[in-house]
């Protein structure tokens, strides 16, 4: 989810569904187009796309990390996106497709969810938290736009079962909006600082050893009732290392996590 600057509002407005707004789509394989848009993609994953997608296919965060992604630190970027990769293949298919669809899909990333509805995340003056906005934009090879079942944006999102995909995608673009600023006063996001804040984000299983099995737990006193969530929940654990991300790297100040005096 990218943050929507306020000034392009009025470009983006052709696009924008409201609250209660309708759009017609429906996906099925008797369209021409089925699985056309799975196919070269420039797919950025969020640390729950990654966490889920891990989950999925069986394999450790940082296994994950090896095989399926492609880490890009773009310049005057202050934190690297993280794109799937496409197979190596002459059309570039996600690595998931399969003949009859997708081969991952009750664990999909977070923008195949909600396709063809693309989300902002609006930041309006005076206001803390960004407001979602939503936009209408499938594709011109997309057929399933002229489709007769109806759907608001809230409606899609509980078909998709994306409510706590949008949730915990909000929650990263908050984090993530941070970095718009550079917070390295020495170094880069390739240093020791940036690779902590990294494996909070997408490397859940070294961030669980870092927390449960290194000496964090005696350099910093966690709510208990935080302690016992993210021994037995990654979701919660993630939750954890957004926490953890804005206090180590940009001292924002937390009751989860406290420094003990020595």
């Amino acid at each position: 989810m990218k943050t929507v600057d306020p000034k392009d509002m009025a470009r983006l407005s052709e696009k924008r569904l409201e609250e209660n707004g309708v759009f017609s789509f429906k996906c099925h394989s008797g369209l021409s187009c089925f699985n056309l848009c799975c196919r070269n993609l420039n797919l950025f994953l969020n640390p729950y796309d990654a966490l889920r997608l891990k989950t999925r296919l069986g394999v450790s965060s940082g296994e994950f990390i090896d095989r399926h992604v492609d880490v890009v630190l773009r310049k005057s970027n202050f934190f690297p996106d993280v794109l799937l990769k496409m197979s190596e293949n002459d059309e570039k298919t996600c690595p998931f497709l399969k003949e009859s669809g997708c081969g991952v899909y009750e664990d999909r990333p977070d923008t195949c969810r909600f396709f063809p509805m693309e989300r902002g995340a609006l930041y309006e003056k005076g206001k803390k938290k960004p407001r979602i906005i939503r936009f209408f934009n499938p594709p011109d090879f997309c057929r399933g736009r002229h489709e007769k079942t109806q759907w608001t944006p809230e409606g899609w999102a509980e078909d998709q079962d994306g409510i706590l995909h949008e949730e915990m995608t909000l929650l990263w673009a908050e984090v993530k909006a941070l970095f718009s600023q550079n917070p390295w006063k020495t170094g880069s996001a390739n240093g020791p600082r940036g690779k902590m804040a990294f494996m909070a984000a997408y490397n859940i299983d070294a961030f669980k050893a870092f927390v449960l099995d290194s000496s964090f737990l005696k350099r910093f006193k966690v709510k208990g009732s935080v302690l016992k969530k993210i021994k037995r929940d990654d979701d919660a654990l993630l939750k954890f290392g957004f926490e953890w991300i804005r206090f180590f790297v940009w001292g924002v100040q937390t009751k989860n996590i406290v420094p003990k005096r020595k």
